[in-house]
């Protein structure tokens, strides 16, 4: 393990924005129970897929999409405070 100084955008929460050294642009951080709920949602839209339920795969996404829009929207947030300008 090495330790380093990282600079943060934002609070220590659950998708801190966070820029680790030699890096151009921040990353977003996802703590580890958090990318596994986004990991069992994006399986149950799979499995609702797979099982022909069309209609609980797009409830199931739209809720994933909203979760990754509010982390996108804080990480654009973030950049803005900064006067960082955005990667994309």
């Amino acid at each position: 393990m090495q330790r380093v100084e990282a600079e943060l955008f934002t609070d220590g929460g659950n998708d801190a924005v966070v820029r680790l050294p030699g890096r151009r642009f921040p990353g977003v951080l996802i703590q580890g129970d958090s990318l596994h709920t986004l990991r069992s949602d994006l399986a149950e839209v799979m499995e609702a897929c797979e099982r022909g339920e069309l209609a609980e795969a797009r409830e199931s996404a739209g809720l994933l999409l909203a979760d990754l829009d509010a982390i996108l929207t804080r990480y654009a947030a973030a950049l803005e405070e900064y006067g960082v300008p955005r990667p994309y």
